[in-house]
């Protein structure tokens, strides 16, 4: 493998930065003390090509594969975490759902819109009294000839309230079997569809997360994807890719962090020299240099695999555990190697500490992960 950035890679590493520092930076700030989601950035995104960074040129995409996506949401992620979480939200899942499992007609309708930013995509899965256990799952579909009829709530989701299409999967059988499940593209402004307060959260404050919530919502049989019962099989396979992209948002965070805490430990003088020159912060940096690049080489053996069209159940799972995981300990590190600074606002390691976490929690906690880590070695 070639770990070195490609063209196109180099050229969407430029992209984001210069657009970060113009868009980006400046509001960060005002964005997570006020837990404001600024939609305007996700249409620029999109006028970037980077809300259809995996769709191919026919549907308006940008046509890349994971190289570049990875990329993309790591530079994003190392200014801020939010912003790479609802890209790849809007990529991996929603658009990456009807890229994957939806027939010529839905491609057609949707991917165009979604890819430009003029939509907003949404994926639900997640319910109030079922987060890993998805099969147990309450929201019901119910056939009433040429619709169905949706009710209950998705709880926990990017971009309920501000999204255009969302994609959800609920159960259309019994309770418990997961051939019993099926997935819909369900429309903003249809009739019986509403979203819940945003979750007033402790990291990614950014990123829009509230309830979505079905009241007989009528849903037309033309917006099922692919066959009914296969909701849960499709999830599995479109969670196997998300899971790639919370590695990037990870990875994006611990060298966010790794980078703000190696420039402030060769500025700040304690003792008569530079921190970064007394053994105990150096050993610190040494680590968290070491386990980024652990990290970056599982998401590039997932990242090559899924280039190729091979099943990346086990190193997907094995690059978002790690990942995550590394992420939470990076910002904690850099967190401790700032001080009381570290603590404070005014940098932005406390903003990573507090975005890291999700990563650990989102798209399969830690602990499913090594479920899933477990059942793929032990087949």
């Amino acid at each position: 493998m070639d770990f070195n950035y490609n063209e196109n890679q180099k050229l969407i590493s430029e992209m984001i930065r210069s657009f970060s520092v113009k868009e980006i930076l400046p509001k960060i700030k005002e964005w997570d003390d006020n837990q404001v989601f600024p939609i305007k950035i996700f249409k620029q995104l999109g006028e970037l090509g980077l809300m259809g960074v995996l769709v191919p040129n026919e549907y308006g995409g940008s046509g890349f594969g994971y190289s570049e996506y990875v990329t993309a949401i790591q530079e994003l992620a190392k200014v801020d975490p939010s912003i790479g979480l609802s890209m790849a939200a809007h990529n991996s899942l929603c658009t990456g759902h009807i890229l994957q499992f939806g027939n010529e007609e839905q491609k057609k309708k949707f991917l165009p819109k979604l890819s430009s930013g003029e939509y907003l995509g949404a994926w639900g899965l997640t319910e109030h009294n079922t987060g890993s256990d998805s099969a147990g799952m309450s929201t019901t579909a119910v056939k009433d000839g040429d619709y169905w009829v949706l009710n209950g709530a998705k709880n926990f989701i990017t971009h309920a309230i501000s999204g255009d299409v969302s994609v959800v999967i609920v159960r259309t059988g019994e309770k418990k079997d997961s051939k019993c499940m099926s997935a819909f593209i369900v429309e903003k402004g249809t009739i019986g569809l509403s979203s819940g307060k945003k979750e007033d959260k402790l990291g990614m404050r950014a990123s829009e997360t509230a309830e979505l919530i079905f009241d007989n919502c009528k849903v037309p049989q033309a917006n099922l994807l692919g066959n009914v019962g296969d909701g849960f099989k499709q999830a599995m396979k479109v969670l196997d890719g998300g899971r790639i992209s919370i590695a990037a948002l990870s990875l994006g965070i611990a060298k966010g962090a790794y980078e703000a805490a190696l420039k402030y430990s060769k500025e700040r003088v304690q003792f008569g020299k530079p921190i970064a020159e007394h053994q105990a912060i150096a050993f610190k940096l040494a680590d968290m240099a070491t386990e980024i690049q652990a990290s970056e080489l599982l998401l590039y053996k997932a990242v090559d695999k899924k280039n190729t069209n091979q099943k990346v159940t086990l190193e997907g799972a094995m690059a978002k555990y790690y990942s995550s995981e590394m992420a939470v300990k990076i910002s904690t590190d850099a967190v401790q190697i700032l001080g009381g600074y570290g603590y404070t606002k005014d940098f932005p390691v406390e903003r990573f500490y507090r975005d890291s976490k999700l990563c650990t929690i989102g798209e399969g906690t830690s602990e499913i992960q090594k479920i899933v880590i477990a059942k793929q070695i032990l087949k």
